[in-house]
This record gives structure tokens, C-alpha cells and sequence, in this order.
């Protein structure tokens, strides 16, 4: 964002039952000005917790709902859309069908992300928005496919789980379609059992984290909120706190209601009344097990979290981090797998200036983002070697895949395991199960951040940072030269090199040449 010019960005949280548009414009003074928020009921989620499949109703109403928000975004002039969905897209094996439509009616992406990074953006919504300092807060968020639970306070979550438990989720897995009258006790006894036996264990670390204070955010929470204003209640309602006694009393009249007579109820929006019900149940649990009486109400969530997590990248800006999570994240999976972190660090530096070299002589165009994902493969190219050597850079694959890495959407988690995946032994094949659906661009952005990589490791190959500098040059006929400076002698690593020499000529389509500076003799060697 230059000096004196605006910036108009769309936000969008695609969930199990809504979708959200936020759409905000960037002034030049580092302040924010919001232009339109918008909310539409999609039921992403119906019928499909049972096969995890997205029905082709449920897509198409989805992707007609987004189409507009783009048609909206595009009004305002937005120069840049950041969408994400959760539960109900995350879980489901067809996503890639919704993924594919929405690039291609609605004309951006979609990016899926994880249930810690869900809840690590609603925490940051829910908490950027009240002061609470360094007290220990409790924050839940109900959305139809899952509630995501955080312990924190003003300045970083200690706890982000994701339970698979949502009001579609849980309405569709234990109350039956086709009952209309009021829900009888056992089935609350049976979704009661359910939901404990789901996050008692995370309940358990709750408790232990001994919160002093709960938040709740989501449609859910703030439904509840407004039908307990309306009850009739011989202690007066505090507006924006739920109590469990209140709880309590929402349960048994809405579960005494026939559906038709629960759509009227005060406060309830109609769409809501047949999960509205599993919804208070979960709540209800929660308080009781964390042993909290009461919770107050946020109208903020993940989409504002989205929101102030972009600002935070953007100097100036009030919410500007001093230690971006996505680093903090990538070094901690880094320690936990016990890396060898000089190695790991000296490798991101030359991987880093073989990047920047290549790009200011014009062998590559990628983007700063490839960069940016191209220094935390390097940083955990590695990680396998804690389950065993052989083979590594495949196990490197499957933890950075299954690791909870926060700030990141799942496809740039994708490319950083297959850009370390790729990092030794064979290249990049279109057979391959996870490289071989990536779309031609991303295609070449693995091959040419994997050949970084290869390079950047073999040029460490003592381990003792003896290479000290990297840097490809063009030269005549063609030919590119990488230039080595040296502090010892490299054999080895010039050795290394030449084993991906071909590699590199292949993709680069051009010749490749090493000049090391110094020898031992103060003379280059033409390798």
C-alpha cells in the first residue's frame, strides 16, 4: 500500500451455515474505514456430516451466495478478496468441486484453513475488540460443524482447540429430519452425552488454565443472548451476558416447543429454530464442565479476526505485530521436531539469496509470497529426520501436512511440505498424489522453490556454514553462473551440486556453471 492512496479489501468466512462479507477501505493515515458487512444463510453443511459429502444443492446455493459477494466487492472497487471456509468445507471429500466452481463463477479463491487457525482468527476478532489485558479469558465459538474453544488473554491464545461438534452437525447426527413436535428429554440426554464425551478433554485443560472470565461469539451465541431478553424471568436479564441459569430456561421452553411454534419464539431468527436447540446444549455443557456461571456476548468474530490479522502485516497500522505468528508458528513445529536450527536458518539465507539473485536476473518472476513460503520450507525441511533419516524429506511432508501451523491457509501449507518433500532424491512427478492436482502455475512454483532448496542444502552439506554466499548470475551464451563464496574448502558441496546440475538446467532451461571464490590457492575454481 503506497503513501496517500486508499485500498479497498473484501473479507470473506464461509461457514457451515452462513457466509459473511466484510468489506473494509485502507486509508493512508493507517486507519480503516468499514464500507459494507454482509450475511447470508447458505447451509454449506446440511446433509453432509453424515458421508462428509457437500450435497449439489448445498454448493450451488453456496457458490450463487459468494458469486454475489464478489459482485459486491467488485462495486466497491476492492482490489484484493481474502475468503476462507471452515468446518463444513474442510471436512468434506468433494471440497475441491466447491473450490473449482467458486474460482470459476465467483472469480477468487477460496482458502481452506484448519480448526486451530479458525480458532486462532476468532480470537483474535472476539479479543481485539474488548480489554481484558493479561486476564485468562475463556472464548467459545458454536458454528454448525464445529465449535473452536481458546484460552487467552489481550496479547496471545495458550489454548486453540476445534471440536467437531456444531448445531448442524450435532442437529443432523442425533435429531431426527422429520420430528417437528418438541424434542423429548432423551434425546437432550443423548446430545448432552455426546457433547461431553467430545470435549472433556479439552475441557480438562480449561479448567487447568484456571480462566477467570468467557467470551462467546457466532450466530448461535448471540441468538441465545437475544431470546433470553425476552424471557420471562423473575431476575432481570443483563443485556450482552448469558447466565447457565438462563441457559437452562431457553432449553426446556424451546425443547416443549413444536418446530412451527419455536420459529416465533422472541428473538430467535426462524432459519435458526431447528438447531437452535443443540446449539444451547452445547453451550450449556461447556459453562458447566469448565464450571463458568456466565458468558458475555461479542458481535465480533472470525471475519474480524481475518481482518486484523491483514492489518497486522501492514506497518503503520495499530494492530501491526512485533513477531508474525506465521514465523513464531513454523519455528515452533521446527523445535518440536528437534531441527538442528543453525542448519536450518543457514539454509533459508541461501535458499533466500539463490531466490533474489535468479529474480533480479530475470530467470524467475514468483511472486514475494513464493519467497515467503520458500523460507519456512527451508527452515523445516528437516522436521522428518525426528521419525527417521532414510526418507525423511517424505516424513518432512506428512508432520509439516498434519501439524497445527497457524497464520497459514491449507494450500500454502500444501506447497511448504512439497516444496520440503522435493528438497532430495527425485523431482516433482505429475503422478505424484499431492503435486499432480496443483494447477500448472503452482506446478512450476514447487519445481523452481524445490530446486532453491536442493541447492541451498547441498551447498550446507558440512553442516558448518562454509558456504557463505550463493547467488545465480546470468552470463554469456545463455549460460547461468552460480557463484559460491567459501570460508574452507567445499568440495563436498560443490560435489552436491553436481548431482542437480540436470535438474536445475531442466526447469531453468539454461546451462549452469559454479564459480567458487575463494580457493586455497586465492584463485576461482571452474567447476
Amino acid at each position: 500500500m503506497e503513501p496517500n492512496e486508499h485500498k479497498v479489501v473484501a473479507f470473506i468466512d464461509l461457514g457451515t451455515n452462513s457466509a459473511r462479507l466484510l468489506i473494509i477501505r485502507l486509508n493512508p493515515n493507517c486507519s480503516y474505514s468499514v464500507l459494507t458487512q454482509q450475511k447470508e444463510v447458505v447451509r454449506l453443511g446440511e446433509g453432509e456430516f453424515a458421508d462428509n459429502i457437500l450435497t449439489p444443492d448445498a454448493i450451488t446455493r453456496t457458490v450463487i451466495v459468494l458469486s454475489r459477494f464478489a459482485e459486491i466487492a467488485l462495486s466497491f472497487k476492492a482490489s484484493e478478496i481474502v475468503a476462507v471456509a471452515t468446518s463444513a468445507t474442510r471436512d468434506a471429500r468433494n471440497r475441491d468441486t466447491l473450490i473449482t466452481r467458486i474460482r470459476e463463477e465467483a472469480g477468487f479463491e477460496l482458502n481452506v484453513i484448519s480448526g486451530p487457525e479458525e480458532a486462532r482468527l476468532i480470537w483474535l476478532g472476539v479479543s481485539s475488540g474488548v480489554k481484558i489485558g493479561k486476564i485468562k479469558s475463556l472464548f467459545i465459538d458454536i458454528g454448525g460443524g464445529s465449535t473452536e474453544i481458546v484460552v487467552g488473554d489481550q496479547y496471545e491464545p495458550f489454548l486453540l482447540r476445534s471440536l467437531k461438534l456444531g448445531a448442524i452437525r450435532t442437529t443432523n447426527t442425533y435429531i431426527p429430519q422429520d420430528l417437528t413436535g418438541p424434542v423429548s428429554p432423551s434425546f437432550v440426554q443423548t446430545i448432552q452425552k455426546h457433547i461431553r464425551s467430545r470435549a472433556t478433554h479439552t475441557i480438562r485443560h480449561v479448567v487447568g488454565k484456571k480462566v477467570q472470565q468467557a467470551f462467546g461469539s457466532s450466530g448461535t451465541i448471540t441468538t441465545l443472548e437475544a431470546i433470553a431478553a425476552g424471557l420471562n424471568s423473575v431476575t432481570p436479564h443483563q443485556p450482552g451476558v448469558i447466565t447457565r441459569n438462563e441457559l437452562s430456561a431457553i432449553i426446556s421452553l424451546l425443547c416443549s416447543l413444536p418446530l412451527k411454534e419455536r420459529r416465533n419464539v422472541q428473538g430467535l431468527n426462524p432459519d435458526r429454530a431447528d438447531i437452535i436447540i443443540a446449539g444451547a446444549l452445547i453451550l450449556e455443557s461447556l459453562l458447566g464442565q469448565a464450571n463458568i456461571n456466565e458468558i458475555q456476548i461479542s458481535s465480533r468474530s472470525l471475519r474480524d479476526g481475518l481482518l486484523v490479522d491483514y492489518l497486522s502485516k501492514i506497518p503503520g497500522f495499530p494492530y501491526a505485530e512485533q513477531k508474525p505468528i506465521r514465523e513464531s508458528s513454523i519455528w515452533h513445529l521446527g523445535r518440536t521436531c528437534h531441527i538442528n536450527e543453525p542448519h536450518a536458518d543457514h539454509v533459508r539465507k541461501l535458499a533466500l539469496s539463490l531466490f533474489d539473485s535468479a529474480r533480479d536476473s530475470g530467470l524467475q518472476n514468483l511472486s514475494n509470497l513464493s519467497r515467503e513460503l520458500l523460507s519456512y520450507a527451508a527452515i523445516l525441511h528437516d522436521t522428518g529426520q525426528f521419525i527417521s533419516f532414510p526418507g525423511h524429506h517424505q516424513h518432512s511432508f506428512y508432520v509439516i501436512t498434519h501439524a497445527p501451523l497457524l497464520g497459514f491457509n491449507e494450500h500454502e501449507i500444501l506447497i511448504i511440505a512439497l516444496v520440503t518433500r522435493y528438497h532430495r532424491k527425485k523431482m516433482p512427478r505429475r503422478k505424484d498424489s499431492s503435486y499432480g492436482p496443483l494447477s500448472n502455475e503452482d506446478k512450476m512454483m514447487v519445481q523452481i522453490l524445490s530446486i532453491f532448496l536442493r541447492m541451498a542444502e547441498n551447498l550446507d552439506r558440512s553442516h558448518d556454514g562454509r558456504v557463505t554466499c550463493a547467488k545465480l548470475l546470468t552470463s554469456e551464451r545463455r549460460k547461468i553462473t552460480l557463484a559460491i563464496e567459501c570460508t574452507a574448502d567445499c568440495s563436498l558441496e560443490q560435489w552436491a551440486i553436481l548431482g542437480d546440475i540436470r535438474s536445475f538446467e531442466r526447469i531453468m532451461k539454461r546451462g549452469l556453471k559454479i564459480e567458487v571464490f575463494p580457493s586455497s590457492d586465492g584463485k576461482k575454481q571452474h567447476v
